[in-house]
């Protein structure tokens, strides 16, 4: 199962990007934040945006682990 190495919402916070920002700019959708919030995986293209927006490779966000 994947999971999130880090509060990713915080550190995109931390980073100037509010969900408010975020949901503006069209950064990161509704939906994805929603996702991130309850601690499930987003998909290809928000993970992609996430890393983009934090330049983190996707191995400094999520990791797997097992059931």
């Amino acid at each position: 199962m994947l999971v999130y190495k880090i509060d990713v919402l915080e550190e995109l916070k931390n980073n100037g990007y509010n969900t408010n920002r975020l949901r503006k700019e069209k950064l990161l959708g509704e939906n994805s934040i929603q996702y991130i919030r309850d601690g499930k995986m987003v998909g290809t293209k928000a993970l992609d945006n996430i890393c983009k927006l934090l330049d983190m490779q996707p191995g400094n966000i999520i990791k797997y682990t097992e059931e």
